[in-house]
């Protein structure tokens, strides 16, 4: 396993050369959303509208931030299950979303979408909202700030700690990281 900085836009070099177990310090661009916008964003797709962001390269943190503390970028912004994206994800990594970020892990349908696509996903640490929010330098909502916390948020991150989940040929460490613990047992 290797710990590699990347910066965004990711290129689809930066997304081949990740493998699954691998440690990421992320900066530059990444987007928040969760469910409400997904399901606004894969309807305007469907009618061959423009999105509000530019999926080519783009990297969609599922979280929703809490209310932002005087003096701080952004409250808490933990990631939120993956799974609840699912229905939505092989459509917008189509349209070109490169990475994913939240916890959990994730359809066939999502990995075969990201394997077919050239995308990563990656794993932040649940319950640690409060310490991944020092590794955003700004936050603003970009679209649909009616949502509230389910807004689309644009945030500019540095050395944002992730780790590899699903990698771009599919092998995924939540079916891979039990299966090694076994033989250690």
């Amino acid at each position: 396993m290797a710990i590699h900085h990347i910066q965004t836009p990711l290129t689809p070099e930066a997304v081949s050369g990740l493998s699954t177990g691998d440690e990421v310090l992320l900066s530059g661009t990444i987007y928040t959303a969760r469910d409400q916008a997904h399901s606004r964003l894969c309807v305007l797709l469907d009618k061959g509208e423009a999105l509000p962001i530019d999926l080519k390269g783009t990297i969609i943190y599922f979280a929703g931030p809490t209310p932002t503390p005087p003096g701080k970028a952004v409250g808490s912004v933990g990631p939120t299950t993956s799974g609840r994206m699912d229905a939505f994800s092989p459509k917008l990594i189509r349209a070109g979303l490169k990475g994913m970020i939240g916890k959990g892990s994730r359809s066939p349908e999502v990995i075969e979408a990201m394997k077919s696509n050239g995308a990563v996903y990656f794993a932040a640490t649940g319950g640690a909202g409060a310490l991944i929010a020092q590794r955003v330098k700004s936050s603003t909502c970009v679209a649909y700030q009616e949502l509230g916390p389910e807004a689309i948020y644009k945030m500019e991150v540095q050395d944002f700690p992730l780790v590899v989940a699903i990698d771009s040929k599919g092998e995924n460490l939540y079916i891979r990281g039990p299966e090694e613990y076994r033989k250690q047992t």
